[in-house]
């Protein structure tokens, strides 16, 4: 991020949105992108959701001006709303066997941690000794090998009960999401009672609630209410809640 003030004249709040319009769009958009692959066939959304991850990639390294690298970013958030969630499902489908299961997402949570701490100081090496735009090239050559392995080695799938996309959902999960992760965002710089924040957060309180309302009421569901009465699954989202608040 201080590279990026430096080259562009950046404010800080713009080198923060540099990183936060791809959560946002990620946020907003991952349970959609989780339903559409349920429908459409899970390796299709995936490989696509790679395929723009990798031309945004491209884009965000070729960035003229800080506003253009916000703008790849957001398009960057969309792309990971389409393949994170199918890549997990991907694992879920092709493991049938509950200890093979267990084992395949273990894995995937551990290359994520691992990744996860590699990655600033990778970032950092190039930045140094290159340039940050190529913190971006980087992923494309790693698209590529995930494409060919998808295309490989990857069956399709798709959740057959699905029913139609629950549009309703989706649309309410987006604006609900999407409204208070921005006033979350905005919050630090604006002040908690700047209007813009204010309504922002209300509108993401009141979408949420009108989500689950909804959800209790369409006949093909997004987000299965009931699958809250899993403790397991109803612990999990409470423990990454925490977590990531933490």
């Amino acid at each position: 991020l201080p590279a990026l003030q430096i080259e562009f004249g950046a404010t800080a709040a713009q080198a923060q949105w540099v990183v936060e319009s791809y959560a946002l769009f990620l946020a907003a958009l991952i349970l959609v992108g989780g339903s559409m692959g349920d429908l459409y066939g899970r390796k299709r959304l995936f490989m696509i959701g790679t395929v723009l991850f990798a031309a945004t990639s491209v884009a965000c390294g070729l960035s003229p001006s800080v506003e253009w690298l916000i703008g790849a970013r957001a398009l960057q958030g969309i792309a990971g709303a389409m393949l994170t969630p199918a890549s997990l499902a991907i694992i879920s489908a092709f493991f049938t066997d509950e200890g093979a299961r267990g084992r395949a997402i273990g894995t995937w949570s551990g290359f994520t941690s691992i990744t996860s701490a590699f990655g600033p100081v990778l970032g950092g090496w190039l930045v140094d000794n290159a340039s940050w735009r190529w913190i971006f090239f980087i992923n494309v050559p790693l698209a590529v090998i995930v494409v060919m392995v998808s295309i490989t080695g990857v069956p399709e799938s798709r959740d057959e009960d699905a029913g139609r996309l629950d549009w309703l959902g989706a649309t309410l999960a987006t604006v609900g999401l999407g409204a208070l992760v921005f006033g979350l965002i905005e919050a630090p710089v604006r002040g908690w009672s700047n209007q813009v924040v204010m309504i922002s957060l209300a509108v993401g309180v009141v979408g949420l609630i009108a989500f689950v309302v909804a959800e209790a009421r369409v006949t093909s569901p997004m987000v299965p209410l009931s699958l809250f009465r899993s403790s397991t699954f109803s612990g999990t989202n409470i423990l990454t809640f925490l977590l990531y608040g933490a």
